[in-house]
């Protein structure tokens, strides 16, 4: 037993002795300066993303119907839907909201004007 205690003591000691020589300081960074941020490294990384395909779809609104009333539907019925002509429509991609925008006709063909995105935390949040 007392041989074992020995070691011990040993092994402590020499940890000891090491600690003593350890020294440590503050870590000094230079500030991130945005300016020389490039963004062409950024679509580098994501490059071979470009080729991927998405589904992407606008919300113009949302109502509940009776099935008795989809039934019914002919052409030239109007579907009253949850938003008014003036407000923002959603931009989705793949089921993810990312924008909202606005109608416009291009050309006798619809299109969105993107008015505001999504937060990026709020979209990684949503990804989970």
């Amino acid at each position: 037993m007392d041989d074992n205690n020995s070691k011990m003591e040993e092994e402590i000691d020499n940890l000891n002795d090491q600690n003593e020589n350890v020294t440590g300081g503050l870590a000094q960074f230079e500030e991130f300066d945005t300016s020389t941020r490039s963004a062409a490294g950024a679509n580098d990384k994501l490059g071979f993303l470009k080729d991927l395909h998405m589904n992407i779809y606008i919300e113009l609104g949302r109502t509940q119907m009776q099935i008795k009333d989809i039934l019914e539907l002919e052409r030239g019925y109007v579907i009253e839907l949850d938003k008014l002509a003036s407000e923002p429509v959603d931009v989705f991609v793949n089921n993810k909201k990312i924008a909202e925008g606005e109608v416009v006709v291009i050309d006798k063909h619809f299109g969105i004007r993107i008015t505001s995105l999504v937060d990026p935390a709020q979209r990684i949040k949503d990804l989970y």
